[in-house]
């Protein structure tokens, strides 16, 4: 009971804290860490396309094969921030660093276990996806090397969690851009052979990868030794990491479902009509990592005043990220309405890839308002330890939404305007699911603990 005024103060203080700058202080940095790959694999991917299409299509799956792995297990960095920042927001740092332990020894053990299996079925795995031939021995080579960074990603993602948990997101984007700028450096000197190395081709961008991955392993490695809590590791908490970790993936499955499904329909159009998706695609997905560093300062400010015992200021600080997440997100529509024409422009002159470029254009402009307040409210939830319903709002709005007018779009010709009404149907369907949660307060329990009953 004494401990009920420090708490409070805490609270009050995230509470208070939580404006413009604030927000902005954690969304920042945390957007470094989510675009900074994708920019180094742009980087790889110009290096190796020098090397021939054949060197460019074996990366192209090796890298399906290993983006696969990492995507499904995203819970070890969105789940340990939802754990640790309650921790935090109760005052027990030292709580929410063993988070990171529990959750890095889990990433570290499943990553291994990847490791082993993949290596084991990489001949026939690469053979499928590649159709066999030269393509698959070039992914092959590619696959054998990269995969023993698996380790060394989870192990950064557990770190990304607790450290932004505990509201320490400046030394996560140093650490993580430590290690691609080394690795930015080796690929083109291990893939050409520059400055006296060996050319190793394919194989030294696998090189180079791991090496970066292992620099920015070790860093986070290091930042949980500096706190000097236990390391031993602790089979409660790792089973209530993975319970939460359980609904994340099939959430995550989901939109893989999802995605691949559009891809797959969309090629059935043409090769227009995929590049056109494809392009506006991507778009999309840098947009929602820029969005998503807003949902993550939600995420985090959230579970500190849940912790701190506030449901107050949890909801206080729900409504104040959402309401900036949708200014922000208007702000980028009215940019996108504007490049109708320059944008796709920047990418291709192919006028029959423009011609479906502009016709899914207006589908995603529509998109992104509905965004903003969309991962805003996704991070509130995440933060409260809310997965089970986002799990299941997910997978409602895809099986009613998004996939029946994928495979319609199909069967009727709808083309690439159908398969963006699914999708913004699917965005639709989650906004009434998020702002229907939100508004009903059931998720701003509180408590050091994410309650049983939220996971």
């Amino acid at each position: 009971m004494g401990s009920a005024e420090p708490m409070d103060a805490v609270a009050t203080g995230e509470v208070d804290r939580a404006g413009p700058r604030r927000i902005l202080g954690i969304a920042v940095p945390t957007l470094g860490v989510l675009v900074a790959e994708p920019l180094y694999l742009l980087f790889d991917l110009a290096v190796v396309g020098r090397l021939g299409a054949l060197a460019l299509a074996g990366l192209a799956v090796g890298a399906v094969i290993l983006g696969s792995v990492s995507t499904q297990l995203t819970f070890l960095s969105y789940g340990t921030t939802a754990r640790a920042a309650r921790r935090h927001g109760a005052g027990d740092r030292a709580g929410a660093v063993e988070e990171g332990v529990q959750a890095s020894w889990v990433g570290v053990a499943i990553g291994l276990v990847i490791v082993a299996v993949i290596q084991l079925f990489a001949v026939p795995l690469c053979s499928v996806l590649a159709g066999g031939g030269e393509i698959a021995d070039e992914a092959l080579s590619w696959v054998r090397i990269a995969l023993f960074g698996v380790p060394l990603i989870l192990l950064s993602m557990a770190g990304n969690g607790w450290m932004r948990g505990v509201q320490d997101v400046r030394r996560p984007l140093t650490y993580v851009v430590a290690g691609l700028a080394l690795s930015a450096v080796l690929c083109p000197v291990l893939v050409y052979g520059l400055l006296g190395a060996p050319r190793m081709e394919l194989a030294g961008s696998a090189v180079a990868n791991l090496v970066g991955q292992s620099v920015s392993g070790v860093l986070f490695a290091y930042a949980l030794l500096r706190e000097r809590v236990s390391l031993r590791p602790r089979i409660a908490v790792m089973r209530a990491q993975l319970v939460l970790g359980r609904d994340l993936i099939v959430r995550s499955l989901s939109f893989q479902i999802c995605f691949v499904s559009a891809a797959a329909v969309a090629a059935r159009f043409g090769a227009a009509s995929v590049a056109a998706h494809q392009l506006v695609l991507q778009l999309w997905n840098f947009l929602a990592l820029t969005l998503d560093s807003l949902a993550i300062a939600a995420q985090t400010l959230v579970g500190a005043a849940l912790g701190a015992g506030n449901a107050h200021g949890a909801k206080m600080i729900a409504r104040r990220v959402t309401i900036w997440s949708e200014i922000f997100a208007l702000f980028l529509a009215a940019a996108f309405a504007a490049g109708v024409t320059a944008i796709p422009l920047l990418f291709t002159d192919d006028p029959q890839v423009l011609d479906r470029a502009h016709v899914i254009w207006w589908f995603f402009v529509a998109m992104i308002p509905v965004a903003g307040a969309v991962f805003a409210l996704d991070g509130v939830l995440l933060g409260a330890g809310d997965a089970a319903f986002l799990r299941s709002a997910t997978l409602v709005a895809a099986l009613t939404g998004f996939l029946p007018l994928i495979w319609l779009s199909l069967i009727f010709d709808w083309g690439v305007a159908g398969i963006w009404s699914g999708l913004v149907v699917f965005m639709l369907l989650r906004l009434i699911a998020v702002l229907a949660r939100a508004k009903s307060g059931r998720w701003a329990r509180v408590g050091a603990d994410i309650p049983s009953g939220a996971a």
